[in-house]
């Protein structure tokens, strides 16, 4: 947005065919509250539950890394089926079924007792968690937006980093009032405060009367036939190469980043002999320069090449779990946590971004599910690698170093994930070409 449009910046949040506030972004400040929420209750504080049940039960880093991975193969078989349903239902009926889901595993984990409780349970919290989360939020959003949409998808994507920022606090109530009344009341504040927020969320603006974007354009009849729009259907997407690039360097990122969230927390508080407290206040400062990120980042892939952004931020990824891995004192760890809170929040935004932007919205949620059979691998071997050789060679080095250099290597296919042709401009290609092609044939005919 340039400072020399009229109404400077409040004209990015103003709908110019009302003069009020577009209300794309109300929506946008219900999906950050809700990432919030998840954040804080589930992505975010599963380490400092880990640290919490491992001193209770003495259960090993691989059975947390297995309920992780589990928990991400129910939302990468589920991705394709959440992704329709949010295309064709909307996404606050997704979300209210979610919520329920999230709460019931949340108040069946706060009575789990076995290693089979406990994986039951984190599943039932993970599947609602992943409908009432992420892709639903994303999915909604992306198709309100298309000029501001790496803005809206940042402001959006705090809400997760918030939630890191009050890991402390759930870390003080593990401390103070145990993880079987945290987790009870973790369901209660599901219901009492995602309800709410699931009213904000509507379908396509088109369907309420809205222009993306909140752009002053004459009214136009909304269609979900994404070849006359020009997006791609999900078979479509499938078919280039492209989507197939983004999804394997997505999963290639995400090997570090699950990595991180589950296995962070106890690294730093068993292998490098720091406290919870400043566990948490590394986790704190990861999550305060991912929220940097994402506003920044978000702002910066509405104006320069998105897919050279993710490649400077993997290479960030890279680095910061290096040193991670290496380190020996607690700056090291310090600027791990910047170096990987910047990419992180950085690249976010662009995940999202990237595939609107050569998809198109119509079929968005059912393409972005698909992807998610892909990035769930990056999710489950993330962990797995890092726990398995933890427990096996009894220091996180050699886990964390694989990790890093197998994402460097994936790096590589967001180098080559171009842009594909629209199956519009394919379309109108090919109607040039034939009569083209027939002339030939014509004139030996003659």
């Amino acid at each position: 947005m340039s400072r020399q449009e009229p109404g400077g910046w409040r004209s990015v949040f103003r709908d110019q065919n009302t003069g009020g506030v577009f209300y794309g972004w109300w929506m946008v400040a219900a999906a950050f509250c809700m990432q919030a929420l998840y954040a804080v209750l589930v992505f975010q504080s599963f380490g400092a539950y880990v640290a919490v049940l491992r001193d209770e039960f003495g259960w090993s880093k691989t059975l947390f890394s297995a309920a992780f991975a589990m928990a991400r193969v129910e939302s990468g078989a589920l991705g394709p089926v959440q992704g329709w349903m949010v295309d064709r239902f909307g996404p606050r009926v997704v979300m209210r079924i979610g919520l329920v889901i999230m709460a019931l595993g949340f108040f069946g984990f706060s009575q789990m007792n076995s290693p089979a409780t406990f994986l039951f349970t984190f599943f039932v919290v993970s599947v609602g968690a992943g409908l009432a989360g992420f892709m639903t939020l994303t999915t909604a959003v992306v198709k309100w937006f298309e000029r501001r949409r790496g803005m809206a998808l940042g402001l959006m994507s705090t809400g997760l980093a918030l939630g890191g920022l009050l890991v402390p606090v759930m870390i003080f109530a593990l401390d103070e009032f145990g993880w079987r009344d945290t987790a009870m009341a973790s369901g209660v504040l599901v219901l009492i405060l995602g309800f709410p927020l699931s009213m904000v969320m509507r379908r396509a603006p088109e369907e309420h009367g809205y222009q993306v974007d909140g752009r002053r354009e004459p009214p136009r009849a909304h269609t979900t036939d994404a070849i006359h729009s020009g997006d791609f259907t999900a078979r479509q997407a499938l078919h280039t190469r492209a989507f197939w690039y983004i999804a394997l360097g997505h999963a290639s990122a995400v090997l570090i980043v699950s990595a991180v969230m589950v296995h962070m927390v106890v690294y730093i508080n068993e292998e490098l002999e720091y406290s919870l407290g400043v566990a948490g206040a590394m986790v704190a400062l990861m999550t305060a320069f991912m929220m940097l990120g994402q506003v920044g980042g978000g702002i910066l892939g509405d104006h320069i090449n998105k897919r050279h952004l993710v490649v400077g931020c993997m290479g960030l990824h890279v680095g910061a779990l290096l040193l991670l891995a290496y380190a020996t004192a607690l700056w090291m760890v310090a600027v791990f946590a910047i170096g990987h809170g910047l990419a992180w929040g950085t690249r976010g935004p662009q995940m999202a971004g990237i595939r609107a932007d050569y998809f198109g919205r119509s079929s968005f949620g059912t393409i972005l599910g698909f992807s998610s059979l892909i990035v769930m691998m990056g999710m489950i071997l993330g962990p797995i690698t890092a726990g398995v050789l933890a427990d096996s060679t009894g220091s996180y080095t050699t886990g964390f170093t694989i990790l890093a250099g197998a994402a460097a290597v994936g790096s590589i296919f967001f180098v080559i994930a171009r842009p594909p042709a629209r199956p519009s401009q394919v379309a109108a290609v090919a109607a040039v070409d034939a009569p083209l092609a027939a002339e030939p044939v014509l004139a030996r005919d003659a």
